[in-house]
């Protein structure tokens, strides 16, 4: 079952509330995304850390074959 764009912010939103978020639903079918997280929480951090913590956010939604995300591109960093 595909996951909807406004879901994929509703889950970043709650562990990112003063994030500016943007989401791209890449080939327009649901499962293929590119998302933009610019958050002060990322300050300081490596990309692979504030990865993490995007992922995390994500609440399982990417895991496994079942996932209901399969592909996203992320984007982060720290505001200018």
């Amino acid at each position: 079952m595909p996951i909807a764009a406004q879901e994929i912010e509703d889950l970043l939103r709650e562990a990112f509330p003063q994030a500016q978020i943007t989401i791209t639903d890449l080939a327009g079918d649901g499962n293929h995304y590119a998302a933009e997280v610019i958050d002060e929480s990322f300050r300081g951090k490596n990309r692979v850390q504030q990865q993490r913590d995007v992922y995390a956010a994500l609440k399982g939604k990417m895991e496994g074959s079942h996932g209901e995300l399969h592909a996203l591109a992320l984007t982060t960093k720290a505001p200018e």
